[in-house]
């Protein structure tokens, strides 16, 4: 296994070449296989060097996503020579290929259901109790806390704990938020989330890949590389979050969490290194810093579109052609309506011309999203707004 300093101080990121120089589609199936193998250093895992070979080939389309699950699974059955890690890694592999085929489909099914069938999608073939909630208590040292740990919620309670959650988080309208609220919002939602610990292992990695989904499935232009290169990091800031000490005189902080989220989402640079992250440092890393030049963060609205644009890429009201704009203006209020609803709000009767020119670019463009965004054709479909249209709306 890694120790906290290997994961601190990473290798050079996989498949560097095809991110800064690969043709669209390799680049995008690099950035999957980069996500999925960093986030095995989470539980201080690496992947080995047969699953690199192995996932390089798919890069190149040489072999599809299955190609890879099925070689590496293959490779282990075959294996004669066993090596002291070898367990490990052929955890940290077989994962990896789950977590690639799941981030590559780009779905996510938002409820508890969904949350623990993501938890057996990820580790089946791993875990004997893959998709299984836990059925005793937990605690884990953690080296952040100096050997102490967070108080984990009791077994019997863990489903209704997640029905609880995922139903808030649901209902919650992100609607005239700033934008320093909603990443407040967000990091208390994946800190409860995670500090259930649903399962008897895999809980971070479960989390971030739900994370990494919801995110997107929301309208926030997520990219991995946060995800990659600070997995060690994210994992501590959640323990962080959950960790209160009267005694010791530590309180939650979720300031660390919101940093990462930050990072992410606003392409601020705070250093993500969890030595920042332990109770009680040295006075050397009692500040956590940050190397670009702070601005002042909104407190009511954004105080132009250009702000949010650099921030997220939001084109400027201006630029939105009008049978969009009438689009999120219909479904200003939290409104979720039907195809039909929405294309009598629009005030159209035409409805391929109001798919064609005004939905789908809608969708596309990420200002509207699906209320069932796995089964477009779903008989209940609904539409509603990203937190981009939301952004949008609100200037």
């Amino acid at each position: 296994m890694l120790t906290p300093q290997d994961i601190e101080n990473p290798i050079i990121p996989e498949f560097e070449e095809y991110i800064r120089q690969g043709e669209p589609d390799k680049k995008e199936r690099a950035q999957i296989w980069r996500t999925a193998i960093g986030l095995q250093a989470v539980d201080g895992l690496q992947v080995s060097e047969y699953l690199k070979e192995t996932v390089r080939r798919n890069i190149e389309g040489e072999i599809s996503i299955d190609d890879v699950q099925r070689l590496v699974k293959e490779y282990y059955i075959s294996k004669t020579n066993r090596e002291p890690d070898d367990d490990d890694k052929e955890e940290a592999d077989k994962a990896t290929g789950n977590i690639g085929k799941i981030l590559a489909s780009d779905t996510l099914d938002f409820s508890t259901n969904g949350y623990i069938a993501l938890h057996r999608r990820i580790f089946t073939g791993v875990f004997k109790h893959a998709g299984r909630i836990r059925d005793y208590d937990i605690t884990k040292k953690e080296f952040v806390l100096r050997g102490d740990t967070v108080r984990y919620l009791n077994w019997e309670g863990l489903r209704r704990a997640l029905d609880y959650d995922i139903q808030e988080e649901r209902e919650f309208s992100y609607s005239g938020l700033t934008i320093d609220a909603m990443i407040a919002h967000i990091a208390k939602f994946v800190a409860d989330l995670w500090q259930v610990h649903a399962f008897c292992e895999g809980n971070t990695r479960t989390t971030a890949v739900f994370t990494i989904l919801y995110l997107r499935s929301i309208g926030f232009p997520v990219t991995n590389d946060m995800f990659v290169e600070h997995s060690w990091y994210f994992r501590n800031a959640l323990v962080r979050a959950n960790f209160k000490s009267a005694v010791h005189g530590i309180d939650y902080s979720p300031q660390y969490l919101e940093r990462f989220f930050r990072n992410l989402l606003l392409g601020e640079q705070w250093v993500l290194k969890s030595r920042y992250l332990v109770i009680n440092p040295p006075a050397e890393y009692a500040e956590q810093p940050r190397i670009d030049t702070p601005t002042s963060a909104p407190t009511s609205t954004p105080t132009s579109i250009g702000q949010v644009e650099d921030k997220f890429g939001i084109s400027t009201p201006t630029s939105i052609p009008e049978t969009i704009a009438r689009v999120i203006r219909a479904l200003a209020g939290d409104k979720q309506l039907t195809g039909k609803e929405l294309m009598n709000a629009v005030g159209l009767k035409d409805r391929k011309n109001f798919i064609e020119y005004s939905l789908n670019p809608a969708i596309e463009n990420g200002f509207v999203r699906l209320l069932y965004p796995a089964s477009p054709r779903h008989p209940r479909q609904k539409y509603l707004l990203t937190v981009k249209g939301l952004m949008v709306l609100n200037q």
